[in-house]
């Protein structure tokens, strides 16, 4: 694994956004050359950190036109994405209501870990044990000023890394 991790710290949030467009268009360069792949991303960071909006600027920079919505009470929001000339599945989630991991094999979502596309998890450590491995995995830190984050991304996988260094770097 050449690049399998870096962090960019984004002093507004244009920064974050642009940074998760680089990684929409990398997540869609690599869906390109492997259709039918599946990746899982997990969005960690503390409260108030910004996972909701880096989530709403990746799915946004994929293609969506719709409202990007947080999945706080639903604990899912699909988005169906473009990509060449196939629908692939995108899948939004949240934890943080959860109050036990065995909520999570019980809603039924496991499926969406083996169909076309990728699964985004919000607070993965709610449903510590019962999630499948991570290929990448987004960490974000808030600053002091409102929009300024701390960005780290690493890849655990081959696919992760494939996507991370298909990442255009400012």
């Amino acid at each position: 694994m050449a690049q399998n991790s870096f962090t960019q710290h984004c002093r507004q949030e244009a920064d974050t956004t642009a940074l998760a467009q680089n990684l929409a268009l990398s997540i869609h360069h690599f869906f390109q050359a492997n259709h039918g792949a599946h990746i899982n991303i997990s969005l960690e960071g503390d409260l108030g950190a910004g996972k909701t909006t880096f989530a709403r600027h990746l799915i946004q920079g994929l293609g969506y036109e719709g409202r990007v919505k947080s999945p706080t009470y639903t604990l899912c929001e699909p988005y169906p994405l473009k990509i060449t000339h196939s629908t692939l599945s995108m899948n939004h989630f949240d934890l943080y209501r959860m109050r036990d991991p065995q909520e999570w094999q019980e809603a039924g979502f496991v499926e969406h870990f083996d169909e076309p596309g990728f699964c985004l998890v919000e607070w993965p450590e709610k449903a510590e044990g019962t999630l499948p491995a991570f290929d990448i995995e987004i960490h974000l830190v808030a600053g002091e000023a409102e929009c300024e984050r701390e960005i780290t991304l690493t890849a655990n996988s081959d696919q992760g890394s494939v996507v991370l260094e298909k990442l255009q770097l400012p």
